[in-house]
């Protein structure tokens, strides 16, 4: 293991102390958006040996967002990959460890696709990038699957490159089963993500097959076989769940909920739109400027050296891995949803394509080496060059040395601050179901009357999809619904709570 490695490594681990810190500080390891509650039932029902369960009673007052209910059982609308993983933290009791192990695996492999295109320095500026910046630690810290898809984005264009990058080495069949494996298994996570992903690396398998010899021809279909096989894997858990294979869940909790444009896609009257699109994805983008690095509008400043330095090289390999991030841009024009609170996430997967691409610029305008397997530079100061070639050095050196530490010191601090308590939910809205009081309640069900979704929302951490749980949470819908439900489950103590009035619980609604 070169000095470089070792440097490398230690910033992985930094990263992944620094996103646990964010998830247990920040977000004190519990769920804020609909899509975290619903991926953590999910898990919690695979862990129990579930892709379903039976509708509960007065389903409308057991509401879990993004769980639907269809023929008579309920399950989450999302592909199993994520959730399945997560499973594997639930079961054994390490739910808010998965994403920060993820993010520190993802600045690794960060460094060694750069490491593998451009050579170590430009591998250690793209970890160091990662790892400090402010749209990585929001999301590595969260419950979200966007960590994962990162690590397989990022295994498959390191497999991808590894196996094709050099047409003089043999073909070897680890890194083709890798990357095909990678590709798969995102697409088993974030589908529509997966199909981006690959596509500028389409365009390289295209060309091996019409050019290259046989041995390769047959390496290239082998990732495009694994990856499809792997990927079709969704028909069947879309059948197990629905009965028909084509049936996407999403449009059972939204029918609108779908890709492309045009009348009956998105909540527009007319439909999901080109101008809509173009107005999401500008917002998107907005928001990312100041959260990919915490500079700013600066946070893309050196994106055009790095473009321009790979393009003066012909290194068409470091441009094909810079494709993924606009490539994802480009194919979510065609979904409606747009995704900013935690920065642009949808195109989370491809940020090791502006982290090398950066890193690339800052490594040509400081002189520093930026070929295919160069040798770690040790920095500027430390350089026995002189005279021009050191200042520019030097100067390269100090500011991105000010632009990390102003990052570092003032925006991501700000930043996660604001994530902070989201929607108003905290771990402290648990801790009047935690008391030696309320346990001896148990086994109880809560009639939970609400003044916004979210207080019932947050209490959604204390119970299972099996509903058996000390305590189990019903959204009061009316005197009626909520008579209905407590005669469901005639063995539990029946109490109404009051968010607003924490530590109360009425044997009477108000």
């Amino acid at each position: 293991m070169s000095r470089a490695d070792r440097i490398a490594l230690l910033i992985s681990l930094l990263a992944a102390l620094a996103a646990y810190y964010v998830a247990v500080r920040y977000f004190e390891a519990i769920p804020h958006l609909e899509d975290e509650i619903a991926y953590v039932w999910q898990a919690e029902a695979i862990a129990g040996g579930r892709l379903t369960v039976p509708t509960p009673p007065e389903r409308h007052s057991f509401l879990v967002p993004f769980v639907v209910d269809y023929n008579g059982q309920r399950f989450g609308k999302y592909p199993l990959g994520w959730p399945a993983l997560l499973a594997v933290g639930v079961r054994l009791g390490l739910r808010s460890f998965v994403n920060p192990f993820l993010a520190g695996l993802g600045v690794w492999l960060t460094y060694r696709l750069a490491q593998k295109l451009l050579g170590e320095t430009v591998g250690i500026l793209a970890a160091v990038l990662m790892a400090t910046s402010p749209f990585f630690l929001m999301n590595s810290g969260s419950l979200l699957s966007h960590p994962f898809g990162l690590v397989l984005s990022a295994a498959f264009a390191l497999a991808w490159v590894d196996g094709f990058g050099d047409r003089s080495l043999p073909r070897r069949w680890l890194p083709t089963v890798t990357a095909g494996l990678a590709l798969g298994v995102l697409a088993l996570a974030r589908p529509f993500t997966a199909a981006a992903v690959g596509f500028p690396f389409l365009f390289h398998g295209l060309y091996l097959l019409v050019r290259g010899d046989g041995e390769t021809r047959r390496h290239v279909l082998a990732v495009g076989g694994l990856a499809l096989g792997i990927g079709g894997l969704n028909l069947l858990w879309q059948y197990a769940v629905t009965g028909d294979p084509l049936l996407n869940p999403y449009t059972l909790w939204w029918p609108y909920d779908k890709i492309g444009f045009g009348p009956g896609v998105g909540r527009a009257e007319l439909g999901h739109s080109l101008q809509l699109a173009r107005n999401n994805t500008r917002f998107n983008l907005q928001v990312g400027y100041s959260d990919l690095f915490g500079w700013g509008r600066y946070s893309w400043i050196f994106l055009p050296f790095g473009l321009l330095a790979a393009g003066l090289r012909r290194n068409w390999q470091t441009l094909m891995v810079a494709a993924v991030l606009p490539t994802l841009v480009v194919f979510h024009l065609a979904y409606w949803v747009g995704a900013w609170l935690f920065g642009p996430r949808y195109y989370y997967e491809g940020l090791y394509s502006l982290t090398i691409v950066s890193g690339a610029g800052i490594a040509w305008l400081a002189g520093w080496p930026l070929e295919p397997g160069a040798a770690f530079f040790p920095g500027a100061a430390s350089s026995p060059r002189s005279g021009w070639k050191r200042v520019r050095s030097l100067a390269v050196f100090a500011i991105l040395t000010a632009l990390v530490l102003t990052n570092l010191v003032f925006y991501t601090p700000q930043r996660l601050e604001v994530m902070h308590g989201l929607y108003g939910m905290e771990r402290a809205d648990l801790q009047p179901f935690l008391t030696e009081s309320a346990r001896k309640m148990a086994p109880a069900l809560i009639v939970v009357h609400p003044k916004a979704w979210t207080d019932y929302g947050v209490l959604l951490e204390l119970q299972d999809p099996f509903l058996d749980t000390p305590f189990i949470f019903v959204y009061s819908r009316g005197e009626k619904a909520d008579r209905l439900v407590s005669e469901a489950f005639p063995e539990r103590k029946v109490f109404h709570y009051y968010p607003e009035e924490p530590y109360t619980f009425l044997t009477r609604p108000k």
